[in-house]
């Protein structure tokens, strides 16, 4: 499987190269590809490139840039294939930019007329996002998605880096995942609990 990420910061690269490193062929979408830096056994091409190549999109841009992105990449590149959503709508100094009836998820599967989008990955910080745990305990992976076989391909990405994967539901619930990742983000940051530290889900 050929999994095409936009945005080769760090979510897109602990993704990328935790995929790459399970056997999965990864190629990033970059504005400058031959100056960009990709982890190690992945490619880096323009976004059109990336994205009409790969069986599989991760969109790993920040919420700001996502339509420039899908602009960039070509609408007709997402038809028919599953888009991960791994992004959160920050607005000004980190706050809620969409409120509570929609979501970034929601908004971008309008963009993609055709793609099926699943939301994931947007809880977890990047550093964590290669490994699926902290201190050996894993981490829950929650997964939202109106497509069946959407989410089996993020549970599977998910499961293969070593989270303990969620089904939330529909692709409207990424408005509570988002929700919950901006609460990751405000006590990592703003109430100075610091990155190493995430959700999980006891049963």
């Amino acid at each position: 499987m050929k999994v095409g990420i936009i945005g080769t910061g760090k979510v897109g690269s602990a993704i990328g190269g935790a995929l790459a490193s399970k056997g999965y062929e990864v190629i990033y979408g970059s504005r400058n590809p031959q100056q960009a830096k990709v982890p190690q056994g992945t490619k880096a091409a323009t976004p059109k490139e990336a994205a009409s190549q790969a069986d599989v999109v991760i969109m790993a841009v920040p919420y700001s840039a996502v339509k420039d992105a899908i602009k960039e990449a070509g609408k007709d590149s997402f038809k028919g294939k599953t888009v991960i959503d791994v992004t959160n709508p920050l607005g000004k100094d980190m706050d809620w930019a969409v409120g509570f009836k929609t979501s970034s998820a929601e908004e971008m599967a309008k963009e993609m007329k055709g793609a099926n989008v699943v939301k994931a990955f947007n809880t977890v910080f990047a550093e964590h996002m290669a490994v699926g745990n902290i201190n050996g305990e894993k981490l829950g992976l929650f997964i939202a998605s109106d497509s069946e076989d959407a989410k089996k391909t993020a549970r599977e990405f998910g499961e293969k880096i070593g989270f303990d994967v969620i089904d939330a539901g529909k692709l409207e619930a990424s408005r509570y995942l988002e929700a919950l990742g901006i609460l990751n983000i405000h006590l990592g940051y703003k109430q100075n609990m610091g990155s190493k530290m995430g959700f999980k889900v006891v049963r």
